[in-house]
C-alpha cells in the first residue's frame, strides 16, 4: 500500500467534480463541524470489487451466488485486511450502503409493505485508490492498494487530474422556492394523521412505546443529479453527507446522524431524537431551542431509543464499557434543531464490524422500541418499503474501522424520478397535525433542492 499526501489548492466539492462521472464513484462529503464529526472528507476511484446482495443472492463483481451478506462481507474482510499505521480513520476498503430492507436477514418480520423501486439491499465498491482530505487541516493525501495497477502510477495520474482540476464558483442558493404540492406522497395529509393515531393506538394497547413513522415524497425530474446535489450539500450542509454514482441509480445524502462509528476497536452511535423548524430570525430561533430543550416528550423519546442503543451494543461489547457520553445536546441545521445523545463501547475482541453492524441494524432512532414489533407496524403502515432511506451509507475499512450514518434527508433517484422519505418518532403524547408538520420540517431542504 502506498499514501502520498499532495499539495493542491481545492476543496472536496472541486475534487470531487473533477471524477464525478467516473464509473461507481462515491464521494463521503463532511459538509460541517469540521473539528469533530466532519473532520474527514472521502472520495473512492477505481473499484477493485464490487459487492452486491439481494434476497439471499450475493453478486461479486458478477458472480452470482447464493449466500449471507454478513457473513460474505466478513470473509472478504478477513482476505483482503490491511494495517493503518495512519492517523486518518480510513485509507483503504469499502464504501456503499445498506438498505433499510436488509432488516429482513437479520430479525423474521411478517412483510406486508410492496416494494416498488428495486435496488440491491446491500452494496459496497471496495477501492484500489481513496482520497482524503482533512478539512481541518485542508490537506488532500490519495492511498492506493495496488489491486489495478502500480501504485505509485495511479497516485501520479489522480494527483495531475486535481493538478489540472478548476475552482467552482460557489452558487446562491437560498432563494429556490417550493411547493408541497408537487411532490407525490405514499400518505396524504389527513391519512399521515390517521397513521400516526393508528400508531397511539398501539401504544396505548401495550405493543410498543415508540415508533418512528415515515411518509415518502417522490418528483419527476429533469435535471442532473449531480446539480441536485449541489443544491443539496449547500442547502443544508451535514458532517454524513455523500453522493453515490452507482450501475443505474444515484444516491444523494445530506445526513445529520451517525448510526455507528468504530475506530481502534471504540464504537459510537449518535441516535438523533427531538425536532423543531428554524426560525426566520435570532429571536424565534432561541424559542424553538428553547421549547426543544424544555420538552419532556421529546426528551423521553430520546431516553427510550438510547436504552436501546445501550442494549444493542452490550450485545457485542465489552461487559461495563457502554456508556452514555452525551445526553440532550442541541444541533442546528440549516432547517431545524435536534437532540443528539451519544453512547459509546469497546468491541469485544471476538466480534468484528461486520459482527457490530448486524447486531445493532437498522438504527433504533428510525425504528423504535421494542425494535422488532415496531418493524412489523412500520411495514404495516407505511405501505411501501424504505429502501435507502433510513439504512446506513459509509465506509467499512479494510482495517476494521467504520464510519456509517443514518440515511436520512437522503434523494434516491432512478429512472428520472426522485424520492425521499421524512419521519419522526410517535409516543402516546404525539400531537398528530404537530407530527405531520415536523415531516414537512425535515422536508424543506430536500424538496428546495429538487425545485
Amino acid at each position: 500500500m502506498y499514501i502520498k499526501e499532495i499539495e493542491c489548492s481545492l476543496n472536496p466539492f472541486e475534487i470531487f467534480n473533477i471524477f464525478k462521472e467516473y464509473n461507481e464513484v462515491i464521494f463521503l462529503d463532511s459538509g460541517r463541524d469540521f473539528e469533530s464529526l466532519g473532520r474527514y472528507s472521502f472520495i473512492g476511484l477505481n473499484p477493485y470489487k464490487t459487492f452486491m446482495y439481494k434476497d439471499d443472492i450475493c453478486n461479486i463483481n458478477g458472480k452470482t451466488f447464493k449466500g449471507d451478506c454478513f457473513k460474505e462481507l466478513d470473509k472478504i474482510f478477513l482476505e483482503d485486511k490491511i494495517e493503518n499505521k495512519t492517523d486518518f480513520p480510513f485509507i483503504g476498503g469499502a464504501m456503499g450502503y445498506f438498505s433499510y430492507n436488509l432488516l429482513k436477514n437479520i430479525e423474521e418480520i411478517n412483510e406486508i409493505a410492496v416494494e416498488d423501486v428495486v435496488i440491491p439491499e446491500c452494496y459496497f465498491n471496495f477501492y484500489d485508490n481513496i482520497i482524503i482530505f482533512d478539512n481541518l487541516k485542508r490537506k488532500c493525501t490519495i492511498t492506493a492498494l495496488g489491486k489495478l495497477c502500480d501504485e505509485m502510477r495511479s497516485i501520479d495520474n489522480i494527483e495531475q487530474l486535481i493538478n489540472n482540476g478548476k475552482k467552482v464558483k460557489k452558487k446562491d442558493f437560498s432563494m429556490l422556492q417550493y411547493n408541497v404540492d408537487d411532490f407525490k406522497s405514499n400518505f396524504g395529509k389527513d391519512e399521515y394523521i390517521e397513521a400516526v393515531s393508528k400508531v397511539r393506538e398501539y401504544i396505548r394497547n401495550g405493543d410498543i412505546y415508540i415508533t418512528n413513522l415515515t411518509q415518502r415524497f417522490q418528483k419527476e425530474i429533469e435535471k442532473d443529479a449531480f446539480e441536485i446535489y449541489e443544491k443539496l450539500r449547500t442547502i443544508n450542509p451535514a458532517p454524513f453527507a455523500s453522493y453515490m454514482n452507482l450501475n443505474d441509480f444515484k444516491i444523494l445524502s445530506s445526513s445529520p446522524e451517525r448510526f455507528l462509528s468504530v475506530k481502534e476497536g471504540i464504537v459510537e452511535t449518535r441516535p438523533i431524537k427531538g425536532t423543531r423548524p428554524r426560525g426566520g430570525n435570532d429571536e424565534e430561533d432561541f424559542k424553538f431551542k428553547t421549547e426543544l430543550l424544555e420538552s419532556e416528550k421529546d426528551k423521553s423519546e430520546l431516553l427510550m431509543i438510547v436504552d436501546l442503543e445501550r442494549n444493542d451494543l452490550s450485545k457485542v461489547c465489552e461487559k461495563n464499557s457502554v456508556k452514555v457520553t452525551e445526553l440532550f445536546k442541541l444541533e442546528e441545521y440549516s432547517t431545524v434543531f435536534h437532540l443528539v445523545s451519544t453512547v459509546i463501547g469497546k468491541l469485544k475482541n471476538e466480534c468484528s464490524s461486520i459482527d457490530l453492524i448486524k447486531a445493532t441494524f437498522p438504527g433504533g432512532s428510525i425504528t423504535g422500541a421494542p425494535k422488532i414489533r415496531s418493524m412489523e407496524i412500520i411495514d404495516e403502515i407505511e405501505k411501501v418499503k424504505r429502501n435507502i432511506y433510513t439504512g446506513a451509507i459509509g465506509y467499512l475499512g479494510l482495517d476494521g474501522n467504520v464510519d456509517l450514518n443514518i440515511a436520512i434527508r437522503t434523494i434516491f433517484i432512478k429512472d428520472n424520478k426522485a424520492y425521499f422519505g421524512v419521519g419522526g418518532g410517535i409516543t402516546f403524547e404525539s400531537n398528530e397535525e404537530m407530527e405531520y408538520e415536523e415531516t414537512i420540517d425535515k422536508a424543506k431542504a430536500l424538496m428546495r433542492a429538487l425545485s
